[in-house]
């Protein structure tokens, strides 16, 4: 079966680097250490899981002060490995203001990219901030999608102020917004989004333009209304994706055929929604 990961970040040294002070959260939230492999490492991981990946590029240089992992870099490892690599979510800062308008406009019309992907908790932002709608007013003319993170997150749990992030940023209520205000921009939420599920199932299911991919939890520990509406209400709208290197893909994998849905339930979560929301 064709399997999509909707949700890649390069595991490599540029992008842990660009993490800046989250690292160390990372490595004790996950219990291991958060370490870069080599770009033929982790090629070789994609092969052996037998996924099409998706990268994701990451800027959050306002906050960490820290270099991205640029757009050009990940467009880049996609391009040297076609057949692996499907396709590349841009990053832009939406703090940055018009200098990230100017690198969305290039990540669409230069490097060819999927979309974007967005991290509100990390990144000191909430998408439905009136100050960042120029940026969503540009990446709905590009015709491009966006994912944006939903529910709580690793990144600064159990730090002294969890690092300055605030959860609430990645409220679905956020997204519901969005959604609303911009009914032509495709919107990807990205995790079950806990503690509040149930809200983004209710997202989910009232805006046409919001589908959904449920990577970095473990399936086994989805909460039972997802479960139930997974194979039924949301059926046309889950997609997977991994959040690689979080959780090894044997268990990933494993654990969502463990939830008994049938081959053609997994058909459309592992690869079917995803070309027909996304193109892939």
């Amino acid at each position: 079966m064709r399997i999509i990961d909707l949700h890649c970040y390069p595991n490599t040294e540029p992008w842990i680097k660009s993490q800046g002070p989250y690292v160390e959260a990372l490595a004790e939230y996950w219990n291991r250490a958060w370490t870069a492999k080599t770009e033929p490492e982790v090629i070789e991981d994609f092969k052996k899981a037998g996924v099409e990946a998706v990268l994701v590029a990451f800027d959050i240089e306002t906050v960490t002060a820290t270099p991205p992992c640029s757009n050009e870099y990940v467009a880049r490892m996609r391009d040297d490995n076609p057949g692996v690599i499907r396709q590349a979510w841009a990053a832009v800062d939406p703090l940055k203001g018009d200098a990230a308008i100017h690198e969305a406009s290039k990540a669409i019309k230069e490097l060819g990219m999927l979309g974007f992907h967005f991290h509100p908790i990390m990144g000191h932002f909430s998408v439905d901030d009136r100050k960042l709608y120029p940026l969503w007013e540009t990446i709905n003319a590009l015709r491009a999608p966006v994912m944006i993170d939903v529910g709580t997150t690793g990144m600064g749990a159990g730090m002294p102020g969890g690092l300055g992030a605030v959860i609430r940023h990645a409220h679905p209520a956020a997204i519901d917004q969005l959604a609303a205000d911009f009914p032509n921009l495709s919107i990807v939420a990205a995790h079950p989004g806990w503690p509040w599920t149930e809200e983004m199932i209710a997202v989910a299911l009232h805006k046409g333009n919001v589908s959904w991919e449920l990577s970095g939890w473990a399936p086994k520990y989805f909460p039972d209304p997802l479960k139930r509406d997974i194979r039924s209400r949301l059926k046309d709208k889950i997609m997977f994706g991994s959040d690689y290197p979080s959780i090894p893909y044997e268990r990933l994998l494993r654990e969502w055929r463990e939830l008994g849905y049938s081959d053609e339930l997994m058909e459309k979560i592992f690869h079917g929604n995803a070309e027909r929301i996304l193109g892939l």
